[in-house]
């Protein structure tokens, strides 16, 4: 059965990376490892280390958007999007500046103490072309992408989710047959160049409870090199519950080597929408709500992590009045918030 991930990235406006790290670590708005220190107009500070070393970027568009309720005196609005914005969520890699954002993520990371969590979405033929088509050129430009991100990174610490729906759309035929074979190699290729780094973790991503059963994907998962990997990454981009994300995780587990996974949990406090046309269910449903806050201390020891993969408040893609894939939606964000209350 083909389930749409959903959401991936898109093309969306964004701070560049590089402009940021300079910022942060020229106005010392990160905290020193404390997380004492405010940031940004936003008063975005770290969360506590021992629970969430994950980097929370104090001028993502969610801090971007109390600032400006804020500014509208809709101070009760702020304060729902500040729910999202004071949690540390992925950063997407552009396709255009690998290596500057990598090393400027990982650069004000650091500064405040934190692991970056990045997440690599370039893969050729990327989407099926669907709402977040694209990637690479080819087999050589994704090598060098991933080359560039390897060398933005270099010896600071940085936790990568590596292609959500990659493996994904191999198994459930929507990538055609041709592209399979190189497929494998770039992921396993990308796995190694990441490995060889110093303080880098890497999960390959495996899907989700909803899309079909494990024993479809652990034999792609080891073809990709998911034994040289820390683990893989499960519901990236999905709203399925933590519970479920679990069981799933932990039969794939057992499959591949005993490795551990991490969940998205970044909206999927009410589970799945279960109305509407079945192929879109995934587009931007309404009435979901945000999950488990990002932390390393988790409901099973298989677990490493529960992630913000997906940044809630953007959007999965054209559909039930969305903009395009990636691009913040604030009257989404605030609905995502609210029902979490």
């Amino acid at each position: 059965m083909y389930l749409k991930r959903g959401a991936l990235r898109g093309a969306c406006v964004r701070t560049s990376a590089t402009v940021l790290g300079a910022a942060l670590l020229i106005a010392g708005c990160s905290s020193s490892g404390d997380g004492e220190e405010p940031g940004a107009d936003a008063g975005i500070s770290q969360q506590p280390k021992d629970t969430d070393p994950f980097w929370v970027n104090p001028d993502g568009n969610a801090a971007q958007q109390v600032v400006t309720y804020q500014k509208d005196g809709k101070k009760e609005d702020a304060e729902q999007i500040r729910k999202i914005a004071q949690q540390p969520t992925g950063e997407w890699i552009s396709p255009e500046s690998p290596e500057d954002e990598a090393r400027g993520f990982t650069e004000a990371a650091d500064k405040a103490g934190r692991t970056a969590l990045l997440v690599l979405y370039n893969i050729p033929h990327r989407d099926c072309g669907q709402y977040s088509q694209g990637g690479a050129a080819d087999g050589n430009a994704y090598r060098a992408w991933i080359d560039g991100v390897a060398k933005g990174i270099g010896d600071r610490s940085a936790t990568v989710i590596l292609e959500p729906d990659a493996l994904l759309h191999l198994v459930d035929g929507c990538t055609p047959d041709e592209y399979h074979e190189e497929r494998y190699d770039l992921l396993k290729g990308a796995v190694g160049k990441l490995k060889s780094l110093k303080n880098t973790k890497v999960y390959l991503d495996a899907g989700n409870a909803g899309w079909g059963h494990p024993d479809q994907i652990f034999e792609p998962l080891k073809w990709a090199g998911i034994d040289q990997a820390d683990g893989f990454s499960v519901n990236v981009s999905n709203f399925y519950t933590t519970k479920d994300s679990i069981a799933y995780g932990k039969q794939l587990s057992a499959k591949v080597g005993n490795k551990p996974f991490v969940i998205d949990t970044s909206r999927n406090g009410n589970g799945p929408y279960t109305e509407g046309n079945p192929d879109e269910r995934w587009c931007n449903p309404p009435g979901r709500a945000l999950g488990e806050t990002p932390t390393t201390k988790t409901a099973d020891p298989l677990v490493d992590a529960y992630v913000w993969v997906k940044r809630p408040g953007e959007s999965d893609g054209e559909c039930k009045g969305g903009p395009k894939a990636g691009e913040w939606w604030a009257e989404y964000a605030l609905k995502l918030a609210k029902a979490s209350e």
